[in-house]
């Protein structure tokens, strides 16, 4: 299933950010498509706006995570949003590991390559967001100024935050604004 997506301008891209991240999930790919050394994992917490003058998404990965040699040894990655119909797809891409799967083969997902970074994007996928990352920092748990969050690391695997910023954007009409 191939979308009829094309570039989008940053200047005409609209996306309802915080429901994106609060009611669906994206998927995120880093490495090298040619060699075909990349991962790929769900991700549903992060962010997206403008930080030092430009257009960013921000992504967290646990140290405990395959991605996170693959977002250690690659300067770039991608986040494709898939249609609500590939939410088991999503599931299974977060829920078992690269390390021991490989989630292209059993999810029947098509990698395709990018037009700016060397990370994949997705064939099924309506929107792709091509990024450079311009900074990264590990999370603080001194730095936690509610309690509970403390809760979401019960094996004390702090995420590592790395800020990407977007190069260039693929998307359906739905995400092109006036």
């Amino acid at each position: 299933m191939e979308f009829k997506r094309r570039i989008i301008e940053m200047a005409k891209f609209v996306l309802p950010v915080y429901n994106v991240w609060d009611g669906r999930a994206f998927l995120l790919a880093v490495g090298d498509f040619k060699s075909g050394d990349f991962n790929v994992m769900t991700i549903g917490w992060g962010s997206m706006g403008r930080m030092w003058s430009k257009p960013y998404v921000a992504v967290v990965i646990r140290p405990t995570r395959y991605t996170y040699g693959f977002m250690e040894k690659y300067d770039n990655f991608t986040v494709s949003l898939l249609p609500d119909s590939f939410k088991d797809i999503l599931t299974y891409c977060g829920t078992y590991s690269g390390r021991d799967v490989d989630k292209i083969k059993e999810t029947g997902l098509t990698p395709i390559k990018s037009n700016k970074v060397s990370s994949p994007g997705f064939d099924e996928a309506e929107l792709i967001i091509e990024c450079k990352k311009i900074y990264f920092d590990d999370y603080k748990p001194s730095n936690f100024l509610k309690a509970s969050i403390h809760s979401k690391y019960p094996l004390k695997d702090y995420h590592r935050l790395y800020y990407g910023e977007i190069i260039e954007v693929n998307g359906i009409k739905a995400y092109i604004g006036k």
